[in-house]
């Protein structure tokens, strides 16, 4: 039992300390504004709606490598601010689950829509997390 323990302890350690090569950065920033970009494109030209998904998972993905990916200087002091903006990005993303579906209703009955909904899907939540934690990382580091 000692020995399963410890394996499963190493393998959760190996997980919480993954991060990509600071070279992902870059790439993940390009990929996020070529797919932004396209998406604008596809809004105002149109085009396949099955493209619409797959824009938005790119997209996602693109700001996790983001965030995932290594600072030049990666110290214990990065770390912990890293640490910093998950965590205020998971209260952040936790209040905007819980508080966004009411503001959408809100908004469908004020413009008359016939059945407001209550729920908020994936892709706003999952942005608004990821972009709150790489803002508010990018400013711990500048205060600091």
């Amino acid at each position: 039992m000692g020995d399963f323990c410890e394996t499963e302890r190493k393998r959760a350690y190996k997980w919480a300390n993954f991060q990509l090569p600071h070279r992902y950065k870059r790439i993940g920033v390009w990929v996020f504004w070529l797919v932004l970009g396209l998406m604008l494109v596809k809004k105002f030209i149109g085009g396949p709606e099955w493209v619409r998904p797959i824009f938005k998972n790119i997209m996602v993905l693109a700001l996790l490598v983001i965030s995932i990916s290594k600072e030049k200087i990666e110290d214990e002091f990065i770390v912990n601010l890293r640490s910093l903006s998950y965590r205020w990005a998971f209260v952040m993303g936790v209040i905007y689950s819980v508080v966004q579906p009411f503001i959408n209703y809100g908004a469908d009955i004020m413009f008359g829509k016939d059945t407001p909904e209550l729920d908020t899907g994936a892709f706003p939540v999952l942005i608004f997390m990821l972009l709150v934690q790489l803002l508010h990382f990018h400013q711990l580091k500048r205060m600091s």
